[in-house]
């Protein structure tokens, strides 16, 4: 097993300016399972291909243990990388799919039936071994690319967005089944998704990624409690936190009647010309009465129920310019509110909601950096 630290590793495609991954910094530890997570054209898959030597390092370097491999041919890094389209030959059995790569590498033939029966006991394909891909599930077919790493038994797992052909449902168990293989094989991996609840549910660490600049590394529970600026408060949970733009008036962030306290240490770090913005999760709004002092009036345009959880989406209730100051994802104008799923309100129903006290995040207006609470 091996570290993989990313130095100042930095990608520039041809006949562009801006980097794709620029001086991104990582270290990912012996054993570890690390998320690279982000939008679409975030760096993450570049920055998964420049570590598996697909792709030029333009500057910085890549080293996995003490190994510098920035300059080293994939061949030669020892890592085994699990595509999204799992990549299997048809000709060829699902035994001869996982072992080819020893195959190649002039493996003994009793050394390789041994590693491969070995896999597919851990994987589940030990009655699939003589069928071909095309008589196998999607799910089966990404076990199968799963088998085909391990067998290699590498320093480093590389996976690539390797659910995005499954199912909701098979996705589900399937990432369930990496995450815990994983953990038994301890084996260091990089694995990269857009899926922010594959990120939560499966990484020891997870890095954010937006525009090929690293955003924010931590624990799933890190990023969820303590976001470092409002692009990862915006993309890390499901569903979105509500962001919002308030006026400061005194010690306290106002938007129409709601009154949110602020501590003198966020007063003081402020930069933005007496604003602040302000996210909180749809549970941190609690419901109240109407006429409550410091609520939130929210007519109601949706009712997302979930069984044993219920998600209301409205839009804040005021005049025009006060309603398009909250919302919650990218380029939206809804609010997101957690409700008893055994007494929802109705579409066109207007409910009353305030911001639990001391659960808001507070942001810079001008850089979007958190505030100090």
């Amino acid at each position: 097993m091996a570290t993989v630290t990313y130095d100042n590793a930095t990608r520039i495609y041809p006949g562009t300016e801006r980097p794709a991954v620029d001086s991104l910094n990582l270290e990912v530890e012996d054993g570890e399972f690390l998320v690279l997570v982000g939008p679409s054209g975030c760096g993450k898959s570049t920055s998964l291909r420049m570590l598996a030597g697909l792709e030029d390092v333009n500057a910085g370097r890549i080293l996995i243990g003490d190994r510098d491999v920035t300059d080293v041919q994939p061949k030669d890094r020892d890592i085994a990388m699990v595509f999204q389209n799992y990549a299997l030959y048809p000709h060829m059995s699902v035994a001869d799919n996982m072992g080819f790569a020893l195959k190649i590498a002039g493996t003994p033939k009793a050394e390789i039936r041994q590693r491969v029966e070995e896999a597919a006991k851990i994987l589940d394909l030990s009655e699939y071994l003589d069928r071909k891909p095309k008589a196998l599930s999607g799910g089966q077919r990404q076990r199968v690319a799963m088998g085909r790493a391990i067998v290699r038994q590498p320093q480093v797992f590389l996976m690539d967005e390797p659910l995005s052909n499954l199912d909701a449902k098979l996705r589900v168990q399937t990432r369930t089944q990496i995450a815990s293989l994983q953990r038994r094989l301890g084996v260091t991996t990089v694995y990269v998704t857009h899926d922010q609840t594959e990120a939560l549910t499966m990484g020891d660490r997870i890095a954010v990624l937006k525009d090929g600049v690293l955003q924010q590394v931590g624990n799933p529970r890190d990023m969820y409690d303590r976001p470092n600026n409002v692009f990862v408060a915006g993309f890390i949970g499901s569903p979105a936190m509500n962001i919002g733009v308030f006026n400061v008036e005194g010690d306290q962030a106002v938007l129409g009647d709601a009154r949110v306290p602020l501590s003198r240490s966020t007063l003081d770090a402020m930069t933005g010309d007496g604003k602040v913005t302000l996210g909180f999760r749809p549970e941190a709004l609690d419901p109240v009465p109407a006429g409550e002092p410091g609520a939130l009036p929210i007519k109601v345009n949706l009712v997302e129920e979930l069984g044993s959880d219920a998600y209301v989406y409205g839009e804040l209730v005021g005049p025009p310019e006060m309603a398009h100051q909250i919302g919650s994802g990218e380029d939206a104008d809804q609010v997101i509110v957690r409700a008893d799923p055994r007494d929802t309100p109705k579409k066109g129903d207007t409910i009353h909601v305030r911001i639990r006290p001391g659960e808001q995040h507070n942001f810079d207006t001008t850089t979007g950096a958190r505030l100090p609470d």
